[in-house]
Parts: C-alpha cells; structure tokens; sequence
C-alpha cells in the first residue's frame, strides 16, 4: 500500500498524476467521492459544505471527486479513477459556495482539476490548516429541498474517515465556554450578539462590491460606478481573482440576465452578460489542470474600440468579442447562427515548426523539389473519429477532381503538355480507419516519376492532413514536354499550388471524417506552408533558386537555401478569396524572413 502523506498527495494532485492516489485509504486528511456533489439539489449544496467545512475544522486535508472506493477490513480504500466529465463540472461555481455557504469562508481553500494524459481527470478540494482559535459552522440542514435558515448553525467535524455534525451538547459547551470568557452575564452576553448581528444584517444585506479581494476592493468600485448603467444590479458573489483579473457577478435588470464585471491590470473595466461570460468559459474548459480564461485570456477591446479607452460592455446579444492574455494568444469567440459560440485564433504569421512537420518525408529516392502544406487540427474530442468506408470511397471521387488535381495538371499544360493528375491511387503510407494516403504520380516513358501529387492524413490525439506537390525528377518531367519548356516553376505557379494544396487539406480531408465547424479546438490549429529542395539525398542540394524563379522578390541573400517555410495561426477554414489574401501575406512574411527583404504582396 502506498506511503504518501497529505502533502505529498496535494504535490501529486498538483502534477496531474490522480492515479496516485490508489490503494491509499480514506481517513482524517483524505476523501473521495466517486461523483461531483449534484449542486442543482440543495442537499448535494449542503453537503459540499459540510464536507470543506469538516476539514477546515479538523485541520485540514483534500477531497478528491472522481475517484470511487472498495470497503476493506472496515476501512475505505481508494480504489478506481472515475473520470469527471470537463463540461459537467464549474469549478467557480463550487469555490463560490463554499464561500458563500461557510462562515467564515476557509482561508486558502482551492478547487482545482487534475488530469493525465491518458484521460484520467479528477477535481480536488484542498483545505489548508486554518487558525485553531476559528470554528467554521454551516446552515443546519434543512432535510428537503428549500432556502436553508438564516437562524440556525451547525459545524461539521472530521473524525477518522467520517464527517460527522458535532452534537448539541457539545455546541451547548462551545457557546457556554465563550459567553463565560466574556465576562458579561448570559442574557447580557446573548442580547449584545444579537444587537451586532441584527446592526451588521441591516448595513451589509449580502456581499459588498469587490468583497474579497480587499486590495483591489477600490477600484472595483469605481468599475461598477463607471458601468452601473448597463444594468449592473447587486454582487451575487464574492470577488474572486484569477491571473491579472479581479471578477465579480452581479444581478441584471428585471427579467434580464446578470452581468460579470471583469477588471484586468492595465485594461480599461468590462461588464460581460452572463451568457456571453459562460460561454468564454466553456471556450477553455476542454483543457483540464488550469482555469479556462488562463487558456482563452479576458475580454479586450476589438477594433471597433480602437479609439476608446474607457470601461465598456458586452451585452447578452453580442455575436462576437474580442480575447487576450491567455496561453492561447490573441483571439475571438463568433456566435453562429445556430447560436453556438466558437473560439476562433487571430492571424498570426510565424516560424514554429511543428512535430508534425517532417512526417510522410522518408520516401526513396527523394524528391528534387516538396511543396506542402500540412495542418494541424487539435479538436477537444477525436476518440471516436475514423474515416469511414463510405467516406473513403467519396474521397477517392474527389481527389480526381480536386483542386489539387487541377494545379498540378496546369503546371504541364502552360508548358504545351496534356498530363493530368487523374489517376490516383493507395499512397506508400498507411490507410487504416485512422489514416489516409493517396498519390497521383506522372511518370516518363523510362518509369521515372516527373511530377506527383500526394494526400495524407493521420486521425490521432492531433488531426494532421497534408498536401504535397512533388517534382520527383525534372528531367524526366522535361522529358514529357514539347520543345525546350523548362521545369522552373514561377512564383505565380508557387502560389497556385500552395492555395491548391491548403484547400484539399482544409477542406476535402476533414470533411472525410467530421464537420469542422462543430468541433471545440483543445489548442490554437496552424497551417505550415513548406518548399523543400531535398534530393538525391547523396548529392549536395541544388537549392531553392534551381528549381524556383525567385527574381521577382528581388535580392536575396547570397547563399543556396534548400529550405522556406511558414507557419499560420488561424482556422484553416475560409473562403476562397479570403484564403488568398492569408497567403499572399504569408508568403511575403516567409520570403522577407529568409532575406528577401524588398518582398511585396503586388509581386505575388
């Protein structure tokens, strides 16, 4: 049986390894419970607690939810991970009951996911030691479904393994206790506490503006005076912090729904309505082990408010609002039609490359010249997706018609030669319910291979689809041309089979598999766009130059470069036009970066 102490259960929750835990025993510092409590009953609020309340007061210790246990030798042993669903759990939901439902609130106490990669998620409620001369007492019970009494106490003890509510006698005892070390008679002692909870009851009827967070408490008074007007009704809640923001929610209008008044460092205050705040949230609850607006970031002014600097608001019916400061990066969440929201990346253009970006490159012999395009489409839920055999049969339709198809068709008819990519078949890589490979392949009257087009994609953790255009071997292409037509490709030929090649891959490939546009992503998804100058692998590569008519960017560096690349940040799903321009600007962006610096969009 393991040997861990509470904090090096608390260290292993911390590290997302809840398996860890197994085979320990539950007892004074440790709980678990196979299921989240049910908090649309108020029981399943009473008892939430009830049990932080108990460790608060027996110094402290974790409730771990999502773990069931096995009675052995009359005692309970924490014995399988019962995983909890991401979006049926709000983590700031449960840290607001304690508060509100505990008195006082249990200093420190956290609510935190815990997940590995295998899929194992738990949630943890760590309660830290607190002062011993402090009792934390909860409503009594009301034993049915209703608004608990405001006039009654109870304080729930941890014994053991158990909770348990600490018996009348003993509360009888604790009261007697401090009405004596008051020095004032009883009914005296009584009549003045009840004179300073009745005075307190009518100066503060709930939580005050920015209650909670005692050093910011100012100047969110002063952002709930600048936004008052939007409708901002009473605090529902304390205010809590989470990175740079300061948050709390407030009622609506009659028959309006409430707002969340959000305060960042160094941004002007924002009122988000409710609905609109959860599903910003929703956007980054699919990634276990932190916060969701630590993934997707806070509300910041779009270019709409590019010229205004003070607080704003973002109504109930806003169809889009603008993010940052998460580990995301810069983005947007869009409301469809279908009223579902969206988070969507904001265009970046960059140099990272990808693990992905060298997979499907080992074939023999290399080609001279590889033209991709790869992306990656990391969705919130790929464990049941899988390429179809009806599917697959469409996609085999397609390919022969396919944009792809096309491009590489008219490299050869602008040089005078009818060869087109019309003939597809099994590729040399996998082709599994999981994985697709197909390739087109112009060969010359000696059995080279000139010119091929390829398609693969691999149905992982990760979706991956890529294009490639292959010249296999110039001179067996030139072979097949009339004349003296030369197998230099020109810029303009550069960019047609790049557009070619990142429609099939955003476009024909998923769609063998899924609807984009009704998955979540769990990561921002990139688009790499690749020329290569690779073989033969045992001849030094000629370059980029040889086989590219790069003149048009102007002057370059002096050197022979085998090798350009971009990478896209963005959703690779877009209009025709629109995926035009992204790659206009990419494509500059890729050749001032490898020292064509005069590049210019009008030379493309």
């Amino acid at each position: 049986m393991p040997e861990l102490d509470l904090e090096a259960v608390r260290a292993e929750l911390r590290a997302h390894n809840p398996a860890a835990l197994l085979e320990l025993s539950e007892g004074q510092w440790l709980d678990a419970k196979g299921a989240p409590y049910e908090l649309r009953n108020p029981h399943g609020v009473e008892e939430l607690a009830k049990d932080v309340a108990a460790f608060a007061n027996g110094g402290g210790g974790v409730i771990v939810v999502g773990i069931t246990t096995r009675l052995e030798h009359g005692r309970e042993i924490l014995d399988k991970v019962n995983s909890v669903g991401l979006g049926f759990v709000d983590l700031d939901q449960w840290r607001k009951l304690i508060r509100q439902h505990i008195t006082p609130a249990p200093r420190g106490t956290s609510v935190e996911w815990s997940g590995d990669r295998q899929g194992a998620c738990v949630v943890y409620i760590d309660v830290p030691a607190q002062d011993p001369g402090c009792l934390f007492v909860v409503a009594a019970p009301v034993g049915k479904k209703g608004a608990p009494r405001t006039d009654t106490v109870a304080v729930p003890v941890r014994e053991a393994d158990g909770t348990h509510w600490l018996p009348r006698t003993e509360l009888q005892r604790l009261l007697s206790g401090g009405v004596a070390a008051s020095g004032m008679p009883t009914a005296q002692a009584l009549a003045k506490l009840l004179r300073e909870a009745v005075a307190q009851g009518q100066s503060e009827t709930g939580p005050q503006i920015g209650q909670g967070l005692p050093s910011r408490q100012q100047e969110m008074r002063e952002a709930y005076e600048q936004l008052r007007s939007v409708g901002l009704g009473q605090p529902v809640g304390e205010a809590y912090a989470r990175g740079p923001a300061a948050i709390q929610e407030f009622t609506g209008g009659k028959g309006q729904p409430g707002w969340v008044l959000c305060v960042v460092d160094g941004l002007a205050p924002v009122a988000v309505a409710q609905p609109v705040w959860q599903a910003i949230r929703a956007a980054g609850r699919d990634r276990a082990g932190g916060h969701p607006l630590a993934v997707v970031g806070y509300p910041v002014p779009g270019p709409d408010r590019a010229h205004h600097h003070g607080p704003w608001a973002v109504p109930a019916d806003a169809q889009s609002v603008d993010l940052d400061g998460g580990s995301w990066g810069t983005g947007r969440l869009i409301r469809s039609g279908r009223d579902v929201w969206r988070w969507e990346p904001a265009e970046q253009l960059g140099f990272t490359v990808s693990r992905y970006a060298r997979n499907w490159t080992a074939q023999r012999p290399a080609p001279q010249l590889r033209l991709r395009a790869l992306v990656a489409w990391p969705w919130a839920d790929t464990a049941d997706l899988q390429v179809t055999s009806g599917k697959r049969q469409d996609l085999e339709r397609a390919l022969p018609h396919s944009a792809l198809a096309g491009a590489v068709t008219i490299l050869s008819r602008r040089r005078g030669a009818e060869l087109p990519a019309a003939q597809w078949g099994r590729g040399s890589w996998r082709n599994t319910p999981t994985a697709v490979s197909y390739t087109s392949t112009i060969v010359a009257p000696d059995g080279r291979g000139a010119l091929s087009a390829a398609v693969m994609m691999s149905v992982e953790d990760t979706v991956v689809t890529c294009a490639d255009v292959l010249i296999e071997d110039a001179s067996a292409w030139a072979a097949l041309l009339p004349g003296d037509a030369g197998t230099r490709l020109g810029l303009d030929e550069v960019q047609a089979l790049f557009l070619a090649a990142w429609e099939t891959v955003a476009e024909a490939l998923p769609d063998a598999i899924v609807d984009p546009a009704r998955m979540r992503w769990s990561a921002p998804p990139t688009t790499e766009l690749r020329l290569s100058a690779e073989g033969p692998h045992d001849q030094p590569s000629p370059g980029l130059g040889a086989l590219i008519d790069l003149e048009a960017l102007g002057p370059g560096e002096d050197q022979v470069r085998p090798e350009m690349a971009v990478t896209i940040t963005r959703s690779p799903v877009m209009h025709r036009r629109e995926r035009q321009a992204v790659l206009r600007r990419a494509l500059v962006h890729m050749a001032r970066h490898f020292g064509y610096v005069w590049a210019e969009e009008e030379l493309l």
